[in-house]
């Protein structure tokens, strides 16, 4: 099989766009973000990842002076550093360091209270897949690192103010379904109850294609170990390129307000199926597919098949706990300025609670994760207490119960 052009892919089979959908606010606000970002120390937790280390590449564009980056992922800090260094059209600032710790450990605090303060702060440590709430154990962690841990560092900020704070969050926190929303949902709150002590924004947007454990990116590594392909046929989703990301991210961390939440301008027309990708990619890499019944079937065929014969592929109607089909950014509640930028839209009521109702919110979850007697569906409803608009999809079902 060919092995293709994943970015050029992105560009002419999901996004469709043949350049970034933010090049003209970026243009529009060069000066401002050259001014903001120019000389400063910019501290990234969660950097590793792919949105984290897009973010990177789109801010170094304007030359900070200090660059600290954070993430648990040891080897993605080394694969970031050398793709830094490798590039002869990168600036990397002399005061580039990465450390291999999480945000929430005491390390990290000696770490930031030595080093800094940072002008431009950004966390990207977050559990964002749906599969990752499984189980009581897998959700205490999900809440422990989206929530709690948040939290503890936003104190940490109150104390050594940055200019700029951004924490990603989700579509899947705007009328969320599954606990992984509800959990990034559940951080928007939290942070948002300390915007009127610290300039904060967040972000909401699409899938990112590509991006490290995602689906699409795990077609490539089956493919490298002649494993089948096993897809969604009914989940459509908005999708970003990688560079995107990093942009929506720099462009709501510089220039938000404190409390908005920006979010792509994509109409729905814009969605793409899974399958659709999946029958492009294929297409592209000139190499033709059997559509199997079910997972047997598909893993059977790929035991015995050459280079010359079709690539098993199973497309299945998705039944998993928490899948939404379709994505939205806000909800009709929302009060959303279309304005202001080209391409971002930007939420301006994001609901603000008192720190006292917040901290309740989070001791009752603590209580119920410390008491030993609990399942998921208490965990879910304490989050629906706190969180009206959440209604959790059961059936029972995970992903990693399949392919």
């Amino acid at each position: 099989m060919n092995l293709i052009d994943i970015p050029n892919f992105i560009k002419e089979y999901i996004t469709k766009r043949p350049e970034s959908l933010f090049v003209s606010d970026i243009e529009k606000n060069k000066k401002l973000l050259s001014e903001r970002i120019k000389g400063k120390s910019v501290l990234v937790i969660g950097g590793a990842g792919t949105i984290g280390s897009s973010y990177i590449k789109a801010v170094l564009k304007f030359e900070p002076a200090k660059l600290y980056v954070v993430d648990t992922n040891e080897n993605g800090l080394t694969e970031l550093t050398r793709t830094l260094r490798s590039d002869a059209n990168q600036f990397v600032p002399e005061d580039y360091k990465t450390y291999p710790m999480n945000f929430g450990d005491p390390v990290f605090r000696k770490m930031f209270l030595a080093e800094g303060p940072f002008d431009i702060v950004a966390n990207f440590a977050a559990h964002k897949h749906v599969r990752s709430e499984k189980d009581k154990y897998s959700i205490e962690a999900m809440i422990d690192n989206n929530v709690f841990k948040a939290k503890e560092f936003l104190d940490l900020l109150l104390e050594y103010k940055p200019e700029h704070f951004f924490c990603v969050s989700t579509d899947k926190a705007a009328n969320p379904v599954n606990v992984m929303g509800a959990s990034k949902k559940l951080m928007e709150e939290v942070i948002m109850a300390y915007s009127d002590q610290l300039q904060i924004t967040t972000a909401r947007f699409a899938n990112v294609a590509f991006s490290n454990g995602s689906l699409l990116a795990g077609y490539v590594e089956r493919l490298f170990q002649h494993q089948p392909i096993s897809c969604p046929a009914d989940v459509k989703r908005f999708f970003v390129s990688p560079e995107e990301s990093g942009q929506i991210c720099m462009l709501a961390c510089m220039l938000g307000e404190s409390s908005d939440i920006y979010f792509p301008k994509l109409a729905e027309e814009e969605m793409v199926y899974f399958k659709d990708i999946t029958l492009d990619f294929f297409q592209v890499s000139n190499r033709p597919i059997v559509e199997c019944k079910n997972e047997q079937e598909a893993k059977d065929k790929a035991l015995v098949m050459t280079e010359k014969d079709p690539y098993p592929v199973y497309f299945f109607n998705s039944d998993t706990s928490g899948e939404k089909l379709y994505e939205e950014f806000y909800t009709d509640s929302d009060k959303v300025d279309f304005e202001k930028h080209n391409a971002l839209g930007v939420v301006k009521n994001a609901k603000k609670l008192a720190l006292p109702q917040i901290e309740e919110t989070i001791t009752d979850l603590k209580k119920l994760l410390n008491s030993g007697d609990y399942d998921k569906s208490a965990i879910v409803a304490v989050l629906k207490k706190y969180l009206p608009d959440f209604e959790h999809i059961e059936t029972g079902k995970s992903l990693d119960q399949k392919m």
